[in-house]
């Protein structure tokens, strides 16, 4: 004769926010981003269908207000100038159409001027990308730009008026200054571009007025990123949580 042996059932799990080891007060999420900056590339096929599985998983959200988006890189604009003529590359085309068709969600745009910056340094100033020009640098039609940030944010709005996605709103999702371990990367130049950036989302881009919502990259140095060497340094903060800088919000 056999007998079997059963586990009591484990106990319920505590509810999120009820241990202060866990979480002092509750956390609100605003987006869920998928699978960051793979588009283009050879994971890019697997975003739509993430999204979709997640949305899924949300249905029960109390709340209704997580929202779930993809996560590009300025990689995903092959036309960056003028701003107007902004537009998708064809590689990153074939999977943003079926995407802005499928979420009410913001798209999440990561922009980095310095990248751009320090790709393009004999044709880019340091003030251009800085916030710190005294006048317009690109004239665009009625539009003057005195920043590149600006420049690249439009160009995004404009690639997405041309993808059927006019209406579509952008949340700049990481934007930053590294501080050391490269060209142009310095204290000075991170404090200047991240203090400058707080002060001009406020007002949006001379395409779009209004406040932008926007994301500084990152809360932390990461000491041991491989890659680059500025990847380590775009932190506010040190890992022993000393400010690398001050920046007010």
């Amino acid at each position: 004769m056999r007998t079997s042996r059963t586990s009591p059932p484990p106990p319920p799990r505590p509810p999120t926010g009820s241990r202060p080891t866990c979480a002092r007060t509750p956390v609100k999420f605003r987006y869920i981003a998928v699978l960051n900056e793979v588009i283009p590339g050879g994971n890019a096929q697997y975003v739509l269908g993430a999204m979709k599985k997640i949305n899924n998983a949300l249905e029960n959200d109390p709340g209704g207000q997580v929202m779930v988006s993809a996560s590009v890189s300025f990689g995903v604009i092959g036309v960056s100038y003028p701003p107007s003529n902004g537009a998708f590359s064809g590689a990153a085309m074939t999977y943003m159409e079926p995407i802005l068709a499928s979420t009410g969600a913001p798209l999440l745009v990561n922009v980095y001027p310095y990248f751009s910056y320090k790709g393009n340094r004999n044709s880019i100033s340091l003030q251009y990308a800085t916030f710190t020009s005294p006048s317009t640098v690109v004239q665009d039609g009625s539009l003057n730009y005195q920043n590149l940030f600006d420049a690249m944010v439009n160009s995004v709005y404009a690639a997405l008026s041309q993808a059927g996605g006019a209406n579509m709103p952008i949340v700049v999702s990481e934007s930053g200054w590294p501080s050391d371990g490269g060209f142009a990367a310095s204290v000075v130049n991170a404090g200047t571009y991240n203090a400058n950036l707080v002060k001009h989302v406020g007002g949006g881009t001379p395409r779009k007025s209004g406040p932008l919502e926007t994301y500084i990259f990152a809360m932390f140095n990461e000491n041991q990123k491989t890659g680059d060497p500025t990847e380590q340094h775009f932190g506010l903060f040190y890992p022993n949580q000393q400010p690398v800088y001050p920046v007010s919000f």
